[in-house]
């Protein structure tokens, strides 16, 4: 089954083909438009969605070498709900014309199971961390739909906390890249940066979720602490305080992870996501003494062709989706 996959939740209009043998083609275009704002702005990533979606498709079909794909997945959310039905109606509408199934895709599934599209990918059960400047969750994948929660941030995710201290810096946006190079320049131990954990009590997580468990996360308090230490008199080099935060942030999400593999047994991890991408955070994961399978690069920032897999994958079970598929701004992976 040869599956054509549409990803437009936030600021990346991307569109893919995926078969049997793998990834066909994968054709993204990033909205520069937002790095005036330092972040970004909703009406305008819908509008630029909708002025290259046509395009982004026909491309992908053309590098892929066919015409009409056998069926058609696209991101249905959680995303930018504007944004996110760009590419879910495209989606529909494309399917309905050829006359070939649809699947609504979530976009978090798309991340979790991204390694997998890897002839080396990791096999079920695996832990999967996905982090990036939207979300930050820990999960278990038992197989495909089959996902449970093991902990998420309770605030900020990581992502928006190096966007967010970036920004402090004055180092633009996106802030992960920056952040990332700028910190190889400095001593992660200059600054002393707290590991947070949440407080007892927090509000409702992303997933719905009330109260503490012991793998959720906290970044709030962390980007607190490094603007109070640019305000102080012992403020250290833009260098040393990106790397004393990147350093926290990783030491963070692999005490997760290693925690959660000595809770599940389950020696296998992944991580994915637009902070996957961190230069820090791929070489502690590796460190791990666990089975790690990291994405490439271009795998881990929003992309199509992780949502052409996830769909493909649900399509071969036996899902289909009726073209009344609604879209969601908020949508916990393995929830119907």
């Amino acid at each position: 089954m040869i599956v054509l996959g549409i990803e437009s939740s936030c600021d990346e209009t991307a569109a893919s083909v995926v078969g049997p043998d793998g990834v066909l083609s994968d054709v993204v275009h990033t909205q520069e438009i937002h790095g005036e704002y330092g972040g970004v702005v909703p009406e305008l990533a819908g509008r630029a969605h909708a002025d290259k979606i046509v395009s982004t498709v026909a491309a992908a079909l053309e590098r892929a070498g066919i015409e009409r794909p056998d069926a058609v997945a696209a991101t249905a959310g959680p995303g930018l709900i504007g944004a996110v039905l760009v590419g879910l109606c495209f989606g529909k509408a494309a399917a309905a014309g050829w006359g070939v199934p649809f699947i609504g895709v979530n976009h978090l599934e798309g991340h979790l199971l991204s390694a997998t599209i890897e002839p080396t990918g990791p096999a079920f059960p695996f832990l999967s961390l996905v982090v990036s400047g939207g979300h930050t969750s820990l999960y278990l994948a038992e197989g495909v739909g089959e996902y449970t929660v093991l902990g998420e941030t309770v605030d900020d995710a990581a992502g928006e906390a190096f966007d967010k201290v970036a920004r402090m810096l004055n180092l633009g946006y996106p802030g992960g890249p920056a952040v990332d190079r700028l910190a190889r320049e400095g001593d992660p131990q200059r600054v002393k940066l707290p590991r947070p954990q949440p407080k007892q009590r927090p509000p409702k997580t992303p997933s719905g979720h009330q109260g503490t468990r012991p793998l959720d996360m906290s970044f709030s308090g962390l980007k607190t602490a490094v603007r109070a230490h640019l305000e102080g008199p012992d403020r250290a080099s833009d260098a040393d305080v990106c790397a004393s935060f990147q350093q926290a942030v990783v030491d963070v999400l692999t005490n997760r992870v290693t925690r959660a593999a000595r809770e599940t047994g389950v020696m296998r991890a992944t991580v994915a996501g637009g902070v996957a991408a961190n230069s820090q955070l791929r070489a502690a994961m590796e460190a791990l003494e666990l089975d790690v399978i990291l994405p490439p690069r271009s795998r881990c920032t929003d992309n199509a062709a992780m949502i052409a897999h996830a769909g493909r994958l649900r399509l071969l079970i036996g899902e289909r989706h009726g073209l009344d598929r609604s879209a969601r701004a908020q949508w916990t992976p393995g929830v119907l």
